[in-house]
């Protein structure tokens, strides 16, 4: 037996249908048909002409009943109990020239919460550009503070500066001075 081939199953006695069968079940079906177009006959008073334009009609008939058949199939248990679900949208396909383009479109509530998340965030930043915010005044007041801080420390340093200037100007002098004697 092949990996790739669909076999047989093992164990099992296969089982022929005889010719018989088959013819019996060929003239089982001719005769239902045969019985339903003379029921289709009786029952249609006015349309005794021709039996192939009956046929046509009832042929045309099952065509159609085919095709609500394969638009309506149906999954599983489906088929045997009749359900309406009023939840379910049947999907109906729209033409190019029914579609609105130009009316107002609905957002999704995803769609307009997120248009809402990005406008209060744009207000906020103008608030806190502004300076109007709890958190722009307390970062102005630390810069204010690192300002300080900044401005001493910068004091300091040029305080200091200053005085090695000036040690390192009395040193110059002294030695200036001792060289000349």
């Amino acid at each position: 037996p092949c990996a790739g081939r669909k076999g047989g199953h093992k164990g099992r006695a296969r089982q022929y249908t005889s010719p018989e069968e088959i013819d019996a079940q060929l003239q089982a079906e001719k005769q239902k048909a045969r019985e339903e177009e003379e029921q289709g006959e009786e029952g249609g008073d006015g349309a005794a002409g021709d039996p192939k334009k009956e046929k046509k009609s009832l042929d045309s008939d099952e065509s159609e009943d085919e095709e609500d058949d394969y638009q309506q199939k149906r999954k599983g248990v489906e088929g045997l109990i009749d359900i309406e679900n009023p939840n379910r949208v049947a999907q109906t396909t729209k033409k190019v020239t029914q579609l609105d383009l130009d009316g107002p479109k609905e957002l999704s509530r995803r769609e307009r919460e997120e248009i809402e998340k990005q406008k209060a965030k744009e207000r906020y930043m103008k608030m806190h550009l502004a300076g109007k915010t709890e958190q722009a005044k307390a970062d102005l007041a630390r810069l204010a503070i690192i300002r300080k801080q900044r401005e001493e420390a910068a004091r300091k340093k040029e305080e200091e500066r200053k005085a090695k200037d000036d040690a390192t100007l009395s040193g110059k002098r002294m030695q200036s001075l001792s060289l000349n004697k």
